[in-house]
């Protein structure tokens, strides 16, 4: 029995790898590696990186499968998730060396525009003290505690301020486009 994997939700191609069928795979990656590619660009700067990170991502999703809970966060949020956490331990790993200019300058592929600027735009969207800590957190990889420090707010404001901006860009991303 041949399951139509295009027309599978997220979750159960999830479940689908639990059970080692690689068409579950291909699929979700058919689905968001244009997603996490966009992230990754603009969190590592670097195309290499991004696509053994998206890579690398993809093959953590594969290996964990079984962890997916549906109760706490869609299957998109959970790769995108899986992503970040590995984009985040690319930019701890590397050395403390600028990027030279050729580097910054150097033409990029482009990601999928529909998802970048759906992204910017709830990001855009934001109170200025709320989007200053998503960039810094998100796109820059600070931890609480370090954005504690560069902003001069305890902790928990830190958190609780940009436990209220995601759910902001979440309400932004899921209202109807024209609402």
């Amino acid at each position: 029995m041949t399951l139509p994997f295009p027309d599978l939700p997220d979750e159960a191609l999830i479940h689908a790898m639990t059970e080692r069928r690689e068409e579950a795979l291909q699929e979700l990656h058919r689905r968001y590696a244009r997603l996490l590619f966009a992230l990754g660009r603009r969190m590592l700067h670097q195309h290499e990186d991004v696509e053994s990170c998206v890579q690398d991502a993809f093959f953590n999703a594969w290996r964990h499968a079984g962890r997916f809970d549906p109760a706490r966060a869609s299957a998109k949020t959970w790769l995108v998730s899986i992503a970040h956490h590995r984009f985040l331990q690319e930019l701890r790993d590397r050395p403390d060396t600028p990027l030279e200019l050729e580097d910054w300058d150097a033409p990029t592929r482009s990601p999928d525009p529909t998802d970048r600027l759906m992204a910017q735009r709830a990001v855009d969207g934001l109170e200025p003290h709320h989007r200053e800590l998503v960039e810094l957190a998100y796109y820059r990889g600070f931890t609480h505690s370090e954005l504690a420090i560069l902003t001069g707010l305890p902790v928990g404001t830190v958190k609780s301020r940009l436990r209220s901006a995601l759910d902001r860009m979440r309400a932004a991303l899921t209202r109807a486009p024209g609402a």
